[in-house]
């Protein structure tokens, strides 16, 4: 059974910048599936924060995070990235990668209930 595997979290100041990438754990093809992404901080639900289609023309962004993050493909190294800049301490959390099980979708939606392959996450901290 395939996994999504989640790398590039840490410390970082206000202001900084990260850039996290979701791998597939095997032969899964991420470019088949929409992927999202979703976080959550301490004591509150997890929230999705940004997604992307199976084709990778359409991104969606939760408005807290437009214009700060970025979300790519790179279907050559079957990659999935967020580039996530400008940090504030709000944005402290834990970072999930998802799949929706559904192949080539048009468009991709940041509803938890559509995703159905979840990573093990990877920690952001803002703070000076």
């Amino acid at each position: 059974q395939w996994q999504l595997v989640e790398s590039g979290g840490g410390l970082v100041q206000p202001g900084g910048s990260l850039r996290l990438s979701c791998a597939a754990s095997s032969d899964f093809t991420l470019a088949y599936y929409n992927i999202g992404w979703f976080r959550q901080a301490p004591g509150k639900e997890r929230e999705g924060v940004s997604c992307i289609n199976s084709i990778g023309g359409t991104t969606n962004y939760a408005d807290s995070v437009k214009g700060r993050f970025t979300i790519s493909r790179d279907n050559a190294k079957n990659l999935v990235y967020l580039q996530v800049n400008r940090l504030e301490p709000g944005d402290t959390a834990v970072y999930y990668c998802a799949a929706d099980p559904r192949p080539h979708q048009t468009l991709c939606r940041l509803g938890q209930g559509e995703y159905g392959h979840w990573g093990q996450g990877t920690q952001v901290t803002v703070s000076s």
